[in-house]
């Protein structure tokens, strides 16, 4: 699975004890299982590195794209009919993918939450004697996150947004099936359903963001009535403004890191600025970054201005990722499922997206008015300084903490422990 899969699923971990099974690497996987998991993988991210290159490369990933494709929404239809990616899977499932997983869990069954929808097709095929859940990790899908058929099935669905509510539906998904919660981010970064740790630091954050104190100056009455009057007293940020640029799982774009740095450079010695190039697990990824602040002037800055922080696992990646999250002001990224970030009150400078998915994700997250498509990299040290100078950074992150949902972690364990709800449903906007 790629980040996406699992930055929900590490969100939800308290659901199980802070344990989370990947479908594709658990212990005793039959080697038939894991040799096809690894494939699909390698697959992948091997057709998302060579997009870049001229004709094979857009040839290859063209296609990759098509075989996901999300058709159009508009006019509303019936779009049940399965599409080739969702038959192929049913046939790997009955040629015996994952049965072994799911007859494992079925031990002890209490509700499986999946947040791919391979495993909730599995479980449902394979009869698994609890409920069954699906975390949906973009703001819109492709035929293939619904099974094979909708009316009877027994998989319930949580919505990362109202679009896809109303996807499922066009799909065949059975109304009563699919809650709207929002996407799961990390509790360290919310803090309970009133979001004490997300106002401080949002509002830590627009200081960085707003040194002019054009945004504040204009809705100091609005941040007042949603923050408390203790959060937007004036205050110095408790950390100097901080860029982070996200690489994704299969480690495209890799370069833009580099782009970004050397305009950055000046700033980032004279201790204007912080960079945080965050490669994941990918070390290779991470060397190259380091290699190039050496080459490029920048070695004293290291593990101080220029962060570049590398992990041996997921787990790992995820946590310190969120610790970073909590002193970051702007998030440079794809249009991934970090796009439902904007709603931790991060703006996000979005990257050219990378499939029919992420195109999407841009749509959203322009629509929500917490991301903007970024300029040049190699100016980023004009463009993006004046961004910040007229305090639309700012305003960017606090549409995104208004508009985006912020607590779709809660209201999923609500509906799994089967507990009421305090908090309200979040719009349905499609």
């Amino acid at each position: 699975m790629g980040y996406g899969h699992s930055r929900a699923a590490y969100a939800l971990r308290d659901l199980s004890g802070g344990h989370v099974i990947s479908a594709n690497a658990y212990r005793g996987i039959p080697v038939h299982d894991r040799r096809l998991w690894t494939q699909l993988r390698q697959l992948y991210e091997t057709i998302s590195r060579v997009k870049p290159v001229p004709i094979i490369g857009s040839f290859l990933f063209e296609a990759l794209d098509r075989w996901q494709e999300i058709p159009s929404f508009y006019p509303r239809r019936d779009l049940s009919e399965p599409n080739i990616q969702l038959k192929q899977m049913y046939h790997s499932i009955k040629q015996g993918l994952s049965r072994h997983f799911i007859e494992m869990l079925s031990r002890d069954p209490v509700p499986l939450v999946t947040t791919f929808f391979q495993p909730a097709f599995a479980a449902d095929y394979y009869n698994y004697p609890g409920e069954i859940y699906c975390v949906t990790t973009d703001a819109d899908i492709s035929r293939s996150w619904a099974p094979m058929d909708p009316k009877k099935s027994r998989i319930k669905y949580f919505a990362s947004n109202g679009r896809v509510v109303e996807r499922l539906k066009l799909y065949g998904v059975r109304e009563e099936n699919i809650f709207l919660t929002g996407f799961p981010m990390p509790k360290e970064l919310i803090g309970g359903p009133s979001s004490v740790s997300l106002k401080d630091t949002l509002m830590n954050r627009i200081c960085n963001l707003d040194p002019q104190g054009i945004f504040l100056s204009r809705y100091e009455r609005t941040l007042r009535a949603w923050l408390g009057p203790t959060k937007c007293k004036p205050r110095q940020s408790s950390h100097p403004l901080t860029i982070m640029y996200s690489v994704g799982g299969a480690g495209a774009q890799r370069h833009l890191g580099v782009q970004v740095m050397e305009s950055l450079a000046r700033k980032i010695s004279r201790h204007e600025v912080r960079l945080i190039l965050m490669a994941g697990t990918r070390r290779d990824v991470a060397q190259y970054y380091r290699l190039a602040a050496q080459y490029r002037g920048l070695g004293k800055q290291l593990d101080s201005w220029l962060l570049v922080p590398t992990f041996d696992s997921r787990s790992e990646y995820f946590a310190g990722f969120t610790r970073m999250l909590e002193t970051t002001d702007i998030l440079w990224t794809k249009p991934s499922e970090l796009s439902f970030y904007t709603g931790l009150g991060l703006p996000i400078v979005i990257a050219p997206p990378i499939g029919s998915q992420e195109e999407f994700n841009r749509t959203w997250l322009q629509y929500m008015g917490g991301g903007v498509p970024q300029n040049d990299p190699r100016n980023t040290n004009e463009w993006l300084f004046d961004w910040i100078r007229s305090g639309g950074m700012a305003r960017m992150a606090w549409n995104g903490y208004i508009e985006a949902p912020t607590h779709g972690v809660y209201r999923i364990e609500d509906i799994v422990l089967g507990r009421p709800s305090e908090l309200h449903q979040p719009p349905l906007i499609v």
